[in-house]
């Protein structure tokens, strides 16, 4: 992959953590419960981190030849296809979010599977096992309140 390429795919993971941290701030914003809206403030916290941290790749120094030519990156398999809105329930919401970050742990896995730099490897696996736990997180919470009342 040229260098262009991958700085496109490092920006478009930047803007994707950037559209978490506005979804999960509009999220708490709209809840009524405020444990729910501080679960939804903390995530907008860690993804707000993620994104320092892609922002910090210093993507002049990495040579071409250490990121393999991967001719489809998929991004538009990462493409966020549904958003908050005021209307949603408690379980629509945490369906939701567990969607975001299972599309953003996929786009993780994926820039770690295309870069031999093992720093960049190593941070992309990072932030995908990031993006798990809060899925996690978001799981046990819809287990706890959504699938024992039912």
């Amino acid at each position: 992959m040229e260098r262009a390429q991958f700085e496109e795919t490092v920006e478009f993971a930047i803007q994707q953590e950037q559209e978490a941290v506005d979804a999960y701030t509009a999220a708490a914003d709209m809840v009524t419960h405020a444990n729910i809206a501080d679960m939804l403030r903390g995530l907008a916290r860690m993804e707000e981190g993620h994104k320092r941290r892609l922002m910090s790749i210093d993507i002049s120094g990495i040579p071409e030849a250490h990121v393999r030519d991967i001719p489809d990156l998929k991004i538009a398999e990462y493409a966020e296809d549904v958003d908050f809105s005021p209307t949603m329930d408690y379980q629509q919401v945490l369906t939701v979010a567990m969607k975001r970050e299972e599309m953003a742990r996929n786009l993780y896995l994926h820039l770690a599977s295309i870069s031999d730099e093992s720093e960049l490897r190593e941070l992309f696996e990072f932030l995908a096992s990031e993006e798990a736990k809060h899925k996690l997180l978001l799981e046990k919470e819809y287990d706890e309140n959504i699938l024992t009342e039912n």
